[in-house]
């Protein structure tokens, strides 16, 4: 398969690897995020290694506990961090993580931790990571500019595998000296410093929305919609389901690595878990030469191919400095593929859904490793450890293959600034924000030469029109007049088509516009007219200047 990379596959350029830590409020969260990133893993290693005299797949549904809480709440905690403050989103899951750590301390110190209260609280854990990941996600452009939002997610995935590399194994030795209530307890106070630096971030103010505020399941059926038609979007999200449950193997099957094959103690078990965090922390440096060299896609290949070795080495090698020295370019392929898929997103993702979209991205994420681990568990338990690890590199390679047939789209022409390009309707009464549905028309008139190139191009605003909150579309030509083209599209209600107007329109949507019109009749603009539902009675006739007043208020 050939990685050669073309302009299409590479995403945008920076200035520096380290550009983002320039800002002071990056830097300080990225430190703090560093020292509560150690107490998790400090925190996995202590409650992965009580349970290591259990079964398998008892010890796999750690795994389980904490990731899947993100499969039930990443969609609705994605609408609340893209509805409600982000400052004030992540506030409240550091809050609610720091309780349940000192409850998990508090009970390991009495002896009273049993393997169901374990998993029970572990699974509590998670659903805070699950609502904090969104909104932490969301921020980001924030804190950077956008031409540095790659090497921020290639710094964010640095932190976890730095945390990856020193966390497990102070979390083993603590546990080998002092008992797992210790790991836990560091665990609680690690999420104090996170607190602290968003409670000192003054975070610029954001102006209003001039719609109303859209209502649970609203926003998440705009978010749905926006993926489902953002090309794009998709094919990150299809990218990280092919690699995700293969890569979970090794997160699922590591500790049983550890004790069966190497004959390791927790102390052991943490420095494997140290040399993929070694490794990753190298691949930070190293992958801004391999994006140069292969592209993006090329990355997602030989990350998957690299991976699926690891694997193969660990199903049959029992010497465990070697399995220490191979999971080295295991942390080098996990920080190049998850790194390249999250700075895609991250680029192509508007403001008004990102959250919504990143929490898409988590759901696969997680939810793919904590549907993984329990099979990868049971896989260990049936026909064994050396199977289930072989079987984990097959799946892997088969996704390596896959990057051929379904390669990360290009980012050219790609821009998700606002943009707030559409004029106030001008209506002669003042609809609620209720009122609905609504179809929107707009004739165009398109000389005979260009007929065909106007409606490929119009196949790019239907696109734009769908994500943006359109039901249904369709564009038709005129049986007694060749010139004219006429559109429809389909808003669920007044408020939504506002939405359109103001916020939801970005600069890439503007683009296709303008390439549509450029090729109507000389001296013609289009004719654009809402049309209400009358099922409920007719709207009640007002003043036109006086709707035109509400409506450019957001009223």
């Amino acid at each position: 398969m050939s990685t050669k990379p073309s302009p299409r596959d590479r995403l945008p350029a920076t200035d520096s690897a380290w550009a983002p830590l320039a800002g002071r409020v990056f830097r300080a969260l990225w430190i703090a995020q560093l020292v509560s990133n150690i107490g998790s893993w400090m925190q996995t290693v202590g409650a992965q290694w009580l349970l290591v005299g259990e079964s398998a797949a008892l010890v796999t549904l750690v795994q389980t506990a904490s990731s899947l809480p993100v499969v039930l709440l990443a969609l609705p905690s994605g609408v609340l961090a893209d509805r409600y403050d982000r400052r004030g989103v992540l506030l409240t899951a550091q809050g609610a993580m720091l309780a349940v750590s000192t409850v998990l301390a508090v009970l390991a110190f009495s002896d009273a931790l049993t393997p169901q209260l374990l998993l029970g609280l572990t699974f509590l854990l998670g659903c805070g990571t699950a609502l904090m990941g969104p909104a932490w996600q969301a921020i980001q452009p924030e804190l950077v500019e956008r031409r540095h939002l790659g090497e921020a997610a290639a710094l964010g995935a640095m932190n976890m595998n730095l945390a990856r590399a020193v966390g497990p194994a102070i979390g083993g030795a603590v546990v080998a000296a002092a008992g797992a209530g210790w790991v836990f307890a560091f665990n609680a106070v690690s999420y104090l410093g996170i607190a602290a630096v968003l409670m000192f971030w003054r975070r610029p103010p954001t102006p209003s929305p001039p719609v109303q505020r859209e209502r649970l399941l609203t926003a998440l059926q705009a978010g749905r919609r926006y993926v489902w038609h953002a090309p794009g979007v998709r094919r990150v999200l299809l990218r990280t389901l092919l690699f995700i449950p293969g890569g979970a193997a090794l997160w699922s099957l590591l500790p049983l690595v550890a004790s069966r094959s190497l004959g390791l103690g927790p102390q052991g078990y943490g420095v494997l878990l140290g040399a993929v965090g070694v490794g990753a922390v190298g691949g930070a440096f190293l992958l801004p030469a391999a994006r140069r060299s292969l592209g993006a896609n090329g990355v997602l290949a030989a990350g998957a191919v690299v991976y699926a070795g690891v694997l193969v080495v660990l199903a049959t090698v029992r010497v465990p400095w070697l399995a220490v020295v191979v999971l080295l370019p295991a942390g080098l392929a996990w920080i190049g593929v998850l790194s390249t898929l999250n700075a895609a997103l991250q680029t192509r993702l508007p403001g008004w859904v990102r959250a919504r979209g990143l929490a898409v991205y988590l759901l696969l994420f997680q939810g793919g490793q904590a549907l993984a681990a329990p099979v990868w568990g049971a896989l260990a338990d049936g026909p064994g450890l050396t199977f289930a690890l072989l079987a984990g590199s097959g799946l892997l390679l088969a996704g390596a293959v896959s990057v051929r047939r379904w390669p990360l789209h290009g980012m050219e022409g790609i821009d998700p600034s606002p943009s707030d390009h559409w004029p106030v309707p001008p209506l002669v009464f003042v609809p609620g924000p209720a009122d609905g549905p609504v179809l929107v028309s707009a004739e165009y008139r398109v000389a005979a030469g260009d007929r065909a190139a106007f409606t490929e191009c119009m196949d790019q605003v239907a696109r734009s029109r769908r994500r943006t909150g359109a039901l249904t579309w369709g564009l038709y030509q005129d049986g007694n007049d060749a010139e004219r083209f006429v559109e429809h599209y389909l808003i669920a209600s007044w408020s939504e088509h506002l939405a359109q107007h103001h916020g939801r329109l970005t600069a890439t949507d503007r683009r296709h516009e303008e390439r549509a019109r450029r090729l109507l009749v000389e001296g013609t603009a289009p004719v654009v007219t809402h049309a209400f539902d009358t099922a409920g009675g007719p709207v009640v006739p007002g003043r036109q200047e006086t709707a035109v007043a509400e409506q450019a208020s957001g009223r």
